[in-house]
């Protein structure tokens, strides 16, 4: 993983996330209670946003991306605790979180069959999941055209496949799908889960 990745993704996704990102992701956190993990917390941008729940543990397998949350933990007003962990790696004991939060990360992780594993071991049995994730879209065209510009996408920007199919990956895994919400012609995805 690189070190220019953290700096260049949150220059590139500032217009998103100052419009509807900010809003998706606001009433998607107010969500989470209790113990909450953070699957791939990056730069720390969910972190003001979590509120009234007894701790995060935020895992993030690149460090630069670790160290350039720190700005954004200072604004927290919840305990978070973030681990250098790979999502198909996970270093807690079974049946430990409430809720589970992902957004915009499963297109990077390399297994994300495994992470997914993991992530249901390490998740209570009532747990809720939230997946704000872009994805594979129906659209043929548009569909065939990810699948164009991944190999290049995936180099330039740390492993990101445009073309996963989340959805499918999260059925498979056996999580009970509750809700999807479509942003963008579906080229973005919020899901709420049940194992």
């Amino acid at each position: 993983m690189g070190n220019l990745f953290p700096y260049v993704y949150d220059f590139g996704m500032k217009p998103l996330e100052k419009g509807r990102f900010y809003t998706i992701r606001k009433e998607l956190l107010s969500k989470v209670k209790g113990r909450v993990l953070e699957i791939g917390s990056g730069s720390g941008i969910n972190f003001p946003f979590y509120r009234n729940l007894e701790r995060v543990d935020a895992i993030e397998p690149n460090p630069s991306m670790i160290k350039k949350s720190r700005k954004q933990l200072e604004k927290a007003s919840v305990p978070i605790f973030c681990h250098e962990q790979k999502a198909e790696q996970l270093l807690f004991p079974n049946q430990t979180f409430d809720y589970v939060v992902s957004t915009l990360v499963f297109c990077t992780i390399p297994n994300p069959e495994a992470a997914l594993k993991e992530i249901i071991r390490v998740s209570k049995p009532n747990a809720t999941f939230y997946f704000f994730e872009h994805v594979k879209m129906e659209n043929a065209g548009l569909a065939k055209t990810q699948d164009l510009l991944t190999p290049l996408w995936k180099k330039i920007c740390d492993g990101c496949h445009l073309n996963r199919n989340t959805i499918e990956i999260i059925k498979n895994a056996g999580l009970q799908i509750k809700e999807i919400k479509y942003y963008y012609k579906g080229l973005f995805i919020m899901v709420e889960c049940t194992i």
